[in-house]
């Protein structure tokens, strides 16, 4: 029995290591007092001063629209590159599929170094377009791998057969291949919009004056010390987080 219970207890501890202090940024979230150690009171105000922050709201809205642009080109070019590299059976596969995901496995200070110096040698302007580049230049890996793997498990005899029924290459593809390789494609998402909005160490260096992200922006404001407006807004993105997998797991309940 006390060797049972030793699993049950590894479990706790590593729970608790891992969600304590999540929670205790969203207690301190609601604190009156400025200094984050210092526990003055239950208040609402630092919460109100998140939503009157414009320079926040601005971030988010670069954020956003960084991540979303970032997916869009990624999936595009991940995906026809996965189904490119499926179909034409060549020696240098294994090759080209290694390099594609050198992006992820560069360390990210390497990478956003050299895409300060690309951009630099080019002359583009650092800002939005400069940040969608290098994003979208990270993201793909995890579409390409996603839509590579479920394309080496599905059937080719589906393909086949549409076309000896007489449908068109395009056809298939939006009528067979890509409503099976949608839940790849969707996987593949998820995680490029999560690196993205996630990103601090490569939009560092490609950012512009002008162009600020959320992440940058938290972590300027850090050097100050951690104060309860960040505690509120890491408090608001871990609700929104829960509602958007409640949703999630709504939906996957319902289509089940």
């Amino acid at each position: 029995m006390k060797t049972k219970k030793w699993p049950f207890v590894y479990v706790g501890v590593i729970t608790a290591i891992t969600y304590i202090p999540i929670l205790l940024t969203v207690v301190y979230s609601f604190n009156e007092s400025k200094i984050s150690s210092v526990w003055g009171g239950f208040s609402l105000k630092w919460y109100v001063e998140l939503f009157r922050d414009r320079d926040i709201g601005e971030a988010l809205a670069n954020s956003l629209i960084l991540a979303v642009s970032s997916c869009i080109l990624a999936v595009v070019i991940g995906t026809t590159g996965a189904l490119g590299m499926h179909r034409k059976k060549s020696r240098i596969n294994d090759g080209v599929a290694y390099l594609s995901m050198l992006p992820i496995m560069i360390p990210e200070i390497i990478l956003g170094m050299v895409f300060l110096s690309v951009f630099s040698f080019m002359g583009l302007p650092f800002g939005m377009v400069t940040l969608v580049i290098a994003h979208t230049t990270f993201c793909i890996p995890y579409i390409y791998s996603m839509v590579k793997a479920r394309l080496a498990g599905m059937d080719p005899a589906l393909e086949e057969a549409a076309l000896d029924l007489g449908a068109s290459p395009v056809r298939v593809f939006f009528d067979v291949t890509l409503p099976l390789i949608l839940p790849a494609i969707l996987s593949g998402c998820v995680l490029a919009f999560a690196m993205s909005f996630d990103d601090v160490v490569i939009s560092i260096f490609v950012t512009g004056p002008t162009v600020n992200t959320l992440p940058v922006k938290i972590y300027t404001k850090m050097k100050t010390g951690v104060t309860p407006e960040i505690n509120a807004l890491a408090t608001v993105m871990l609700a929104a987080t829960i509602f958007i997998l409640f949703v999630a797991h709504l939906l996957g309940r319902r289509k089940s």
